[in-house]
């Protein structure tokens, strides 16, 4: 019995040294995917030209339809826009369409339930909603070169 109590107590004294360690690691893990976000979604712009921004924008609204966890509730000349989404860990995309000269910028925005807890901490979705949104952020104008003629 004493042997196992003394096993209990430097197990518990291992992991009460490894705790502060993992939660430096997870801090860390947390800044690098807040900044890999914070250049996802200045990497999910791109300008077009008069002649190919509605290809553009329509090749964006099926990107966002393909995308989303909800459905788009609005897609007019300057934004689409797609449900809030009713469970954590579900993400949403919108866009916007801003003149620009002659033709416009086309800029995707993303959105996740359950990725943020109070005062921007770390919500229980995050790994998931980050994943998500990196991807089809990262994703959007590569998609647009593909699909729309000129771009």
């Amino acid at each position: 019995m004493k042997k196992i109590a003394a096993f209990a107590l430097a197990a518990l004294a291992l992991a009460g040294c490894s705790s502060p360690e993992k939660q430096e690691k997870q801090a860390q893990e947390f800044i690098h995917n807040e900044t890999s976000l914070a250049d996802a979604q200045r990497n999910a712009v791109v300008d077009c030209a008069p002649a190919q921004c509605d290809a553009a924008w329509a090749v964006t609204k099926r990107y966002i339809q393909q995308h989303s966890d909800t459905p788009v509730t609005r897609a007019d000349a300057v934004a689409i826009e797609t449900d809030v989404p009713y469970d954590s860990g579900k993400a949403a995309f919108s866009a916007t369409r801003v003149a620009k000269g002659d033709g416009a910028t086309l800029t995707l925005f993303a959105q996740c339930r359950g990725m943020y807890g109070p005062d921007k901490a770390k919500g229980e979705d995050y790994d998931e909603c980050a994943e998500k949104i990196l991807k089809t952020q990262n994703g959007y104008v590569a998609f647009l070169r593909t699909h729309a003629s000129g771009q």
